[in-house]
């Protein structure tokens, strides 16, 4: 069984920022395989379902970004999962707005929500996958949580689509091949 977990705000107000990133991986996940994902339990919401013969467990915290662990790790603790199992995906300002990273472990970064998650858990060797939202040196709250310009918004959901697909190789082909075959730098056309 996997568990994939997709990091956000609950609330209209943060529903098409930058920081919603991994909220919208989970919704394009969500969608391309039938997977509903709306019961409330452990602080978030959840769907469970198939992808192939995998069962899988999506979910989306609803304790804020900053307070993610708590989501994570009531779920985690539930389930009793492999850490390899568990994979997070989140914006990352410091990959090139566009460009997915799979990785098989590390650290939080300056990223809080993953911070507050590796806190929780008391590890931080499970897989993640970094949806690049670039940064333009503004004001680093004002930028993940502002308003995002119409064109922008075209390449971020172009991210959630190839970080969804790329959830989904992880499941179907293991971790070493889906990072070969996802990790991305987007075309400058």
């Amino acid at each position: 069984m996997y568990i994939i977990v997709g990091l956000g705000n609950p609330g209209k107000k943060y529903e098409k920022t930058r920081h919603n990133v991994g909220f919208n991986v989970i919704d394009e996940i969500s969608k391309r395989n039938g997977i509903e994902v709306k019961k409330e339990k452990f602080n978030a919401l959840i769907g469970e379902g198939f992808i192939g013969e995998e069962k899988l467990i999506l979910v989306k915290p609803m304790t804020y970004m900053n307070l993610s662990g708590q989501a994570v790790s009531l779920i985690y603790n539930f389930y009793k999962i492999e850490p390899e199992n568990l994979i997070i995906v989140y914006d990352d300002i410091d990959i090139p707005l566009g460009n997915i990273r799979i990785r098989k472990q590390g650290g939080a970064g300056t990223h809080n929500g993953m911070k507050s998650i590796c806190s929780s858990l008391g590890f931080k060797n499970f897989p993640r996958i970094r949806v690049g939202i670039g940064n333009d040196g503004e004001d680093l709250i004002d930028y993940v949580i502002g308003k995002v310009p119409k064109k922008e918004q075209e390449v971020l959901r172009e991210s959630a689509l190839k970080a969804g697909i790329a959830a989904e190789d992880i499941l179907k082909f293991g971790i070493d091949r889906a990072m070969n075959m996802d990790n991305s730098k987007r075309n400058e056309d």
